[in-house]
């Protein structure tokens, strides 16, 4: 069962659509989310969704029921959406028991009370239920704008950015916190992100946009292991781009020779992408375990980048455990992984 369905959407500003959506779902208790570059449309399809913008043409669905065609339009307010915002939006003359007991009118005092401070206890800030918002962390102040989302029993929550403003040791955590309890409640989320790592660690299935359009949607592992082109391979990681000779059913680099992929066998493709976690060091040089020279390399961490040359002037990338990190200066042999070597068609 699908809680959220587009069904050839698009909408314009202007005379170009800023969204042209054939098709999308978002599956009853799935956590999906919309990833692209900034301008993609991404934040203008949650803004569909919420009922804040109309679409042009096309049909938006929620729990089977129409909310928006070319006939009928349901407000925000009648969508039993809950939104959490980038800045989360929290009233600062309320505290934060009144802050999520605001979305609740429909009930009497005494439910909305105790419907509020049920979900501050769910998103652990029971305790902080006569605070203010300027008297919270970041941290907490999203928990807050969780807790009044979740508080009306939305039947999908829409979050636009919702850790951007978290520095990078709280947002793991806090991210990592929400995803749980959503998960727990069974909850049904469609959030915008631009940050492929946040998309990667928190949804069940990630729909990348460019331009407006769906380029390719799955879990995270079909998109950064089966890229449908050079741009989604680029967007979800790192990738060396390396010139390619055709040499019948094969190509040529300076990484080695590389089989053509079947599909492009009657089509030109002059260059390769290639992971830097695909590189890997071996231990003898053979024509197909060419030689490199390590020209620099940065410790960070668990990992290591290390900076490779070849005769021809050309430099890639690659990506090691620290405790394998070559020292700078040092001749290497190198293989592939080809499961992280990528060829595409050129481009007319």
């Amino acid at each position: 069962m699908s809680n959220l369905v587009f069904e050839n959407v698009r909408h314009s500003y202007s005379r170009a659509y800023s969204v042209d959506i054939n098709h999308l779902e978002v599956g009853a208790g799935k956590l999906v989310c919309l990833l692209g570059p900034s301008g993609c449309g991404k934040s203008t399809t949650l803004r569909l969704a919420a009922g804040l913008e109309s679409p042009t043409e096309g049909k938006i669905l929620i729990k089977d029921e129409v909310m928006a065609d070319d006939e009928i339009f349901v407000g925000p307010e009648d969508r039993r959406v809950g939104l959490v915002f980038q800045d989360y939006a929290l009233f600062p003359h309320l505290s934060v028991q009144g802050n999520v007991a605001f979305g609740l009118s429909h009930l009497s005092a005494p439910e909305r009370r105790s419907q509020s401070l049920h979900m501050l206890e769910t998103v652990g800030m029971s305790d902080s239920a006569e605070k203010y918002p300027h008297m919270l962390s970041g941290g907490e102040q999203q928990r807050v704008a969780l807790a009044r989302a979740l508080a009306p029993n939305p039947r999908i929550i829409l979050m636009d950015e919702p850790f951007s403003g978290l520095d990078v040791v709280l947002r793991n955590h806090v991210r990592d916190e929400t995803q749980t309890l959503l998960k727990e409640m069974g909850t049904t989320v469609l959030m915008v992100t631009h940050d492929p790592e946040e998309a990667m660690r928190m949804a069940d299935e990630i729909v990348l946009m460019q331009k407006g359009k769906i380029i390719q949607q799955g879990s995270a592992g079909d998109l950064y292991n089966n890229p449908v082109n050079e741009f989604v391979a680029s967007f979800l990681g790192d990738v060396n781009h390396v010139p390619a000779g055709r040499q019948g059913n094969h190509l040529s680099t300076v990484l080695g020779t590389i089989p053509v992929p079947e599909k492009l066998l009657g089509k030109i493709a002059k260059k390769i992408l290639v992971r830097p976690e695909a590189i890997r060091f071996v231990s003898e040089a053979t024509p197909e375990n060419p030689v490199s020279e390590v020209l620099n390399a940065r410790n960070l961490g668990a990992f290591s980048l290390v900076e490779l040359g070849f005769p021809d002037g050309s430099k890639v990338t690659a990506r090691v455990a620290t405790l394998q990190t070559p020292k700078v200066g040092e001749s290497c042999a190198i293989s592939l992984n080809l499961d992280q070597v990528f060829v595409f068609a050129d481009e007319a």
